[in-house]
């Protein structure tokens, strides 16, 4: 019993890291030190797709299932939880082109605003 609560907890924990994932950059123009990681988080989440590796959380989850009696998952996070749940399975690319180019917006807004805050002249007290 206490391991599929604790399960129920990764994917809690699961769906907050995939949340942070898109919206994390944005974020980070209020908290700068938020860039950090969002850049490993968004980095993991590239790798993940283009290599198809196994996520950490997933395989927790798993263990923590198998430990509470149930069967693990059949398919990662994503496929069972988010694919065909929140939207259809055949917009799973489009989805995820979407979420690569929030990632990079949130990026490209930050850019400019440090610049902005670069290229603008510091304000010097007038002598009187």
């Amino acid at each position: 019993m206490v391991a599929l609560a604790l399960a129920e907890l990764v994917v809690v924990l699961h769906y907050a890291a995939l949340v942070f994932l898109v919206v994390g950059g944005f974020l980070a123009r209020r908290w700068r030190w938020l860039v950090y990681p969002h850049v490993a988080m968004a980095a993991w989440g590239l790798s993940v797709v283009v290599f198809a590796l196994d996520c950490p959380l997933t395989m927790l989850e798993n263990e923590l299932r198998v430990l509470g009696g149930e069967p693990p998952l059949t398919r990662g996070f994503i496929d069972t939880y988010i694919d065909g749940v929140l939207y259809p399975e055949s917009l799973a690319t489009p989805v995820q082109v979407l979420v690569a180019v929030l990632v990079l917006g949130s990026w490209l807004s930050l850019a400019a605003r440090h610049g902005q805050r670069s290229a603008s002249p510091r304000e010097e007290a007038a002598p009187r």
